[in-house]
Formats: structure tokens, sequence, C-alpha cells
């Protein structure tokens, strides 16, 4: 094998993420036997048709992903996070997923999931200081 070299980006290209994306998948499809990979989102529209927020995730090997959330302030306080997250939990069951699983910082969430059912099950002292990276998970 020829001479290999490491280095390091502040970018992630196409030409970085595709054959790591379909390398770890080849390997996990492997593995497993299948692939039922499947990209989640909910999103929020205004009376234009614009998107304004909603949630992104995935589901997978049985498992619900929340990987990000969002709603611009205007729109906060009129239960929109709480509908959207029960369609999210409610696609997670209709596509088999016994669990779901997130991340959030101290300073973002962790009260509106809890509020929601769900549970921590583990914090990360992060920047900025006295912040936390907490992971909460919710049965489906």
């Amino acid at each position: 094998m020829s001479a290999l070299s490491i280095e390091i980006f502040d970018k992630i290209t196409p030409e970085f993420a595709l054959p790591i994306e379909s390398g770890l998948n080849r390997c996990n499809d492997d593995t497993v036997g299948f692939n039922e990979n499947k990209p989640l989102a909910v999103v929020v529209r205004d009376e234009h048709g614009v998107v304004l927020g909603g949630m992104i995730g995935r589901t997978y090997l049985g498992l619900l992903f929340i990987d990000l959330v969002y709603l611009p302030p205007e729109v906060r306080g009129r239960g929109l996070g709480s509908q959207i997250l029960k369609r999210v939990e409610n696609e997670g069951r209709s596509r088999g997923c016994k669990t779901a699983v997130l991340y959030t910082i101290t300073f973002q969430a962790p009260v509106f999931y809890e509020k929601n059912g769900w549970q921590r099950f583990g914090e990360i002292p992060c920047l900025p200081e006295g912040a936390s990276r907490v992971f909460l998970k919710k049965d489906l």
C-alpha cells in the first residue's frame, strides 16, 4: 500500500462525507444484514408556505433519533413544539421504533422534553462554562 496521509479540515465536503458515510453504512449493513435507515422531517410553514422550523431526525435499527430542532421565537409558546414532537414520536412508532433518543444543551430545551415524558440518561459539561450536553430518551 502506498503512503497514507492524515489531514484536518474545518469544512465537511461531499468528497469527505460520502466515502465515510457509505463505508460505515456498508459495514453496518454487512453486520446487521439490512438497512432501514430512513430520514424524518416534520416542518412548520407559514401562510405563504415558507418553512419556519421543525424537527429533523431519522429512524435506524429500531431507534428514533432527533437531530435538529428549531422554532423561531415568534411562534414559540403556542404548543407547536409539543405537537411536532408528538408527530415525530408517532412516526417513529409507525416505523417500528421502540425508543427515541436525542441530546440538547442545558440552555436549550431539556425541560421541554422532560415535560413531554423524556428521561435524562446522561450529562456532559461543555462550553459555555456551566452548560452541559443533556442526553434524553423516551420509550415509544
